[in-house]
């Protein structure tokens, strides 16, 4: 496209192309792969799923291989900050420049194929990695599994983190349906390593049929790690696990696997920032079973503590406020302006107790007044992706 000069028109130019923002399925982004990589990717592929801890495993994974002579690189979503942060290479975020090369390169063999923002960024994330001559590149699903753009790889290692009710629009509404849709990752005689401590017998079942070596995590990882909560230590031992899977190929010391796990950094997973006295807390938990380990870390120091809340319309809202509201004193609630949030009212009316509930006009006021409270020093941040963004980018 010679009148896109820069990675901000063809961002807006991709958010416009597709009529819809999500349409799972394969059909259109496997032709254009076909033509950019028609003997498939020239790297091992590591391709991660799950409805929580994704982010958190990627950066487990991600940070052993750092340790070792291998070239990692990194997909995943959405960013927090800047667009630039969904591909990494050996923790080194992708250029404008390189990005905007990558979109060239897929519309010049694209045709009349219309492809989601988020197909243009799986794509892209391939051609910068191939570049580069990465020795493994991590996939972050971005949603579901077996119909995402990230399917269209066949992966090295199918990882499945854990399986919760979440996007029942898309996938289904009970575990063994979303089981089924994040089991579509694996690859026959391939390994694939789970999380869950209570997996849905759907992923065990779609194992069986494919012919894929699946295992899951016995028991936490005890050692030392860098990443705060107790759900990590399963994390940890997820990416463990993983790493031994490709471990004929990629040689990796059990020192090095130890080294890699404590020294993890991801951000908005309990991101904790001391200003002005006061202790905020960011996490991008936004779904019943992601706050409720954020609950369990919050109780382990209980205190007057006051939360900045928002979230998308199509999210189970009022099981997040009922699984966390025992240890909050006070809401504020800010406005999200992504087109799929939640309006204001809606989500004053899902709180039962409405005293404690106070509607902002925007993040930065959100901030403003929180800063001016006496009576809470702790601030939690959390409900989605884009509320810990917009607060962040307000504190920069």
């Amino acid at each position: 496209m010679g009148g896109l000069k820069n990675l901000s028109q063809w961002l807006t130019w991709q958010e416009n192309l597709h009529s819809q923002e999500i349409d799972l399925g394969l059909e259109r982004i496997q032709r254009v792969y076909t033509k950019l990589f028609p003997n498939g990717v020239p790297f091992a592929t590591i391709t991660v799923a799950g409805t929580n801890g994704k982010g958190s495993t990627i950066a487990f994974i991600e940070s052993i291989y750092q340790k070792s002579p291998f070239k990692v690189a990194k997909f995943t979503s959405p960013h927090i900050l800047n667009y630039n942060e969904r591909f990494s290479v050996n923790n080194a975020q992708a250029t404008d420049g390189q990005i905007c090369t990558a979109f060239e390169q897929i519309e010049l063999v694209r045709g009349d194929i219309s492809l989601t923002y988020f197909e243009f960024s799986t794509l892209a994330a391939l051609l910068i990695f191939a570049k580069q001559k990465v020795d493994i590149a991590i996939l972050e699903v971005g949603l579901g599994g077996r119909l995402d753009s990230t399917n269209v790889v066949n992966t090295d290692v199918a990882v499945i983190t854990n399986i919760a009710i979440d996007h029942v629009d898309y996938l289904g509404d009970t575990r063994e349906l979303i089981g089924h849709e994040k089991s579509g990752i694996m690859r026959a005689n391939t390994p694939c390593v789970c999380g869950d401590v209570n997996p849905p017998d759907s992923i065990t079942r779609y194992a069986n049929t494919i012919g894929a070596w699946l295992e899951f995590v016995q028991h936490p990882y005890t050692g030392l790690i860098s990443l705060k909560g107790e759900h990590q230590q399963q994390n940890a031992a997820l990416a463990a696990l993983c790493v031994d899977k490709l471990n004929n190929k990629f040689k990796v010391s059990k020192q090095t696997i130890q080294q890699g796990l404590a020294t993890a950094q991801l951000n908005g997973r309990f991101q904790i920032k001391n200003i002005n006295n006061k202790q905020f807390i960011f996490d991008v938990a936004h779904n019943e079973a992601a706050v409720k380990a954020l609950t369990k870390e919050l109780a382990k120091d209980e205190q007057p503590t006051l939360a900045i809340f928002s979230a998308l319309k199509d999210k189970n809202i009022s099981s997040m406020i009922k699984a966390i509201s025992p240890l909050i004193d006070q809401w504020l609630l800010a406005p999200l302006t992504v087109h799929r949030a939640a309006d204001m009212s809606f989500l004053v009316d899902q709180f039962p107790l409405k005293e404690s509930v106070r509607s902002c006009q925007s993040m930065s006021s959100a901030i403003e007044q929180a800063l001016q409270q006496r009576s809470n020093q702790r601030i939690i941040v959390f409900g989605s992706f884009h509320v810990v963004a917009d607060a962040l980018k307000v504190l920069k």
